[in-house]
């Protein structure tokens, strides 16, 4: 799955640098996660990195977003090699 970023989230910037897909960003109001960038950090990392960094724990999965480990890997691959097809969902 995807992350997402509830209301709890407090602005503090921890998340963002953290993410090694550059899926984070700051939205109106709170920071975002774009669900097509997140892999949860797999590929990169065995947790998500901004998971472990948000000091309020309102950083969870998407239940609209449901990708397996195999899922979320091709996504990686595709995001880091560029590759010509479009990972599947």
């Amino acid at each position: 799955m995807a992350l997402i970023i509830t209301d709890e989230c407090i602005n503090c910037d921890v998340c963002e640098p953290e993410c090694p897909n550059r899926a984070i960003s700051q939205g109106e109001e709170i920071y975002e996660i774009n669900p097509d960038l997140c892999t949860e950090c797999v590929g990169h990392y065995d947790t998500p990195q901004c998971v472990e960094v948000c000091p309020v724990s309102c950083i969870i999965t998407d239940p609209d977003r449901v990708e397996n480990h195999e899922q979320l890997m091709e996504k990686y691959q595709f995001l880091t090699t560029g590759a010509n097809r479009a990972p599947r969902g």
